[in-house]
C-alpha cells in the first residue's frame, strides 16, 4: 500500500473518530485536538520567552517581575465570581436553547464587571501613590521608581483584560475553549517578538517588559471581540438594551461562592512566589519559577484535555445524562495516570532540560523539582473532581473547604519552608490538594450514585 493511501486511511479514521458520539462529545474532541495543536505552539513560545526575558533583564529582576505579576494577578479575582457564574448560567441557557436569556446574562455581566473594574482601578490609583514596591517585593531600593511605573502599567492593562476576557468565558460556556487557546497563543507570540526586538535595541528594563507582555493580550482581545460579536457569536453579543440587573442575583448567588473559592486559589497558587521571595530572597523565586514552568507543561496538557468538560458537565447534568458524566470522569482519570508518567520522565531529565533551556546560571535542585512534580500530580487529581462539581454547581462543600485552606496554607507553607527550604512551599500545596481531592472524590461519587444529601448535594 502506498504512503499516500496510508495517509488517506489515517485521515479518514481520525475524521470518523472526531465525528463519532454525542454532540457534546464531538465538540469536546474537536476542541481538545485544536487546543492541543495551539497549546503546543504556546508551550514552545513560552519556553523560548523565559530565557529571553531572563537575558533581557537578569535572574533577580526576573524573579521580581514574576512576583510583581503574581501580586497584580490577585486582582483578577475581584470579579466576585461573575466570570464563573456567567459560565454556568450561560451554559444552562444554551442547553435549553434560550438565547435571549443568554444575551441578557452576557450583557449584564459585561456591565457589572465594567463598574467593578472602574472602582478597583480608582482605588488602586489612589493607593499606588503610597505604596513602596521595593519593600513589598523585597527588592533593592534603587528600583523603587522603576517598579512603581511597572506596577502601574501592568495594572492598567490588566484591568482592560479583566473585562475583555469575558469573550473567552462565552467561548468556554459554548464548549469551544480552543478559541481561547488561539487568543493566548497569538498574544504570547506577539510578546515574544516584541521582547526579542527589545533585546536588540534597548537595555534591560522592567517597564519595557511590562508593556511588551501586558499590551499584546489587550489588543488581541479587542480585535477578537469585534470580530466574533459581529460574526459567529452575534447570538451572544452584549447590548446595552439587554442589560438586566435583576439577573445579577442569579449570577451573584453562584458567583459569590466561586469568588471565595478563587480567594482561596490566590492563597494556595499565587502566594508561593511572595513567600519564597520573603523567606529566601527574590533570587530564589527564579529557580522555583523555572521548575514550575517546566512541569506546568503537564498542567497545560491537562487543561487542554479538561477545559471542554466543565460546560459539557453542565449540559449533561441539566439533561440528566449521568452515564456520559461517568464515562467522561473515567477518561479524565486515565489522562491523570498519563500525567504521572509524564512528570516522572520530566523529573528524571530535568537537570539536563533546565541546563539546555536556561543555561548553567540558574541552579534548580532535584529536591525542589521533585516537590513541584508532586504538586502538579496532586493538583491534577483533585482538579478532575473540582471541574465536575463546578460544572454542576455543587460547590458549597468546596466553598467551606476553601475558607479552611485560606487560613492554614500560608502559616503551613512558611513553617515547611523554614524547615526544608523552598521545596516546602510546593509540598504544602500538594498536601492540601490531596486532602481536598479525597473529599471531592467522595462528593462526586455520592452525587452520581444519587446518595448525596445535605451539604454533599449543595
Amino acid at each position: 500500500m502506498s504512503p499516500t493511501n496510508n495517509i488517506v486511511k489515517l485521515y479518514n479514521a481520525g475524521k470518523s473518530f472526531l465525528n463519532k458520539g454525542q454532540e457534546r462529545s464531538i465538540k469536546a474532541k474537536k476542541n481538545i485536538l485544536i487546543s492541543a495543536i495551539v497549546k503546543g505552539g504556546s508551550i514552545a513560545v513560552n519556553l523560548i520567552l523565559v530565557p529571553l526575558t531572563i537575558n533581557y533583564v537578569n535572574p533577580t529582576s526576573y524573579g521580581i517581575w514574576i512576583t510583581l505579576s503574581s501580586i497584580i494577578g490577585w486582582f483578577s479575582f475581584f470579579d466576585i465570581g461573575f466570570g464563573h457564574g456567567l459560565r454556568n448560567r450561560l451554559a444552562e441557557s444554551i442547553a435549553v436553547n434560550d438565547f435571549v436569556l443568554a444575551r441578557k446574562y452576557v450583557s449584564t455581566t459585561y456591565a457589572v464587571l465594567s463598574m467593578i473594574v472602574l472602582a478597583v482601578l480608582a482605588l488602586f490609583l489612589i493607593a499606588h501613590q503610597f505604596l513602596d514596591w521595593s519593600k513589598i517585593l523585597n527588592a533593592p531600593s534603587e528600583m523603587t521608581n522603576e517598579l512603581s511605573i511597572t506596577a502601574l502599567v501592568i495594572f492598567v492593562f490588566f484591568c482592560l483584560q479583566f473585562v475583555l476576557k469575558l469573550l473567552t468565558t462565552v467561548f468556554t460556556a459554548n464548549q469551544e475553549p480552543s478559541k481561547s487557546s488561539i487568543f493566548d497563543f497569538i498574544s504570547s507570540l506577539i510578546s515574544l517578538i516584541v521582547i526579542f526586538f527589545l533585546t536588540k535595541t534597548t537595555d534591560g528594563n522592567l517597564v519595557n517588559l511590562a508593556y511588551a507582555i501586558s499590551l499584546a493580550p489587550v489588543v488581541v482581545l479587542l480585535i477578537g471581540s469585534y470580530w466574533f460579536y459581529r460574526g459567529k457569536y452575534k447570538i451572544f453579543s452584549p447590548s446595552i438594551h439587554l442589560i438586566d440587573f435583576k439577573l445579577t442575583n442569579s449570577l451573584v448567588d453562584l458567583g459569590l461562592k466561586f469568588f471565595i473559592i478563587q480567594i482561596s486559589a490566590i492563597v494556595v497558587y499565587s502566594t508561593n512566589n511572595v513567600i519564597i521571595s520573603h523567606l529566601f530572597g527574590p533570587e530564589e523565586v527564579t529557580p522555583f519559577n523555572i521548575s514550575f514552568k517546566l512541569f506546568s507543561i503537564v498542567t497545560m496538557l491537562f487543561n487542554i484535555f479538561s477545559t471542554p468538560f466543565w460546560s459539557a458537565f453542565t449540559d449533561a447534568y441539566v439533561k440528566e445524562d449521568l452515564i456520559w458524566i461517568k464515562k467522561a470522569l473515567n477518561k479524565m482519570l486515565f489522562f491523570w495516570f498519563g500525567s504521572i508518567i509524564a512528570c516522572i520522565v520530566i523529573l528524571v531529565f530535568s537537570p539536563v532540560i533546565i541546563k539546555f533551556w536556561v543555561g548553567e546560571e540558574i541552579n534548580v535542585s532535584i529536591f525542589l523539582s521533585t516537590a513541584v512534580a508532586i504538586y502538579v500530580i496532586t493538583f491534577i487529581w483533585q482538579n478532575i473532581y473540582i471541574i465536575f462539581l463546578n460544572g454542576v454547581s455543587k460547590i458549597k462543600l468546596q466553598f467551606i473547604a476553601s475558607i479552611l485552606v485560606s487560613i492554614v496554607n500560608i502559616p503551613l507553607a512558611i513553617g515547611l519552608g523554614k524547615l526544608i527550604g523552598p521545596a516546602g512551599i510546593p509540598l504544602t500545596g500538594a498536601l492540601i490538594f490531596t486532602i481536598m481531592g479525597i473529599v471531592f472524590f467522595i462528593q462526586t461519587k455520592k452525587i452520581l450514585n444519587n446518595t448525596a444529601r445535605n451539604i454533599w448535594n449543595k
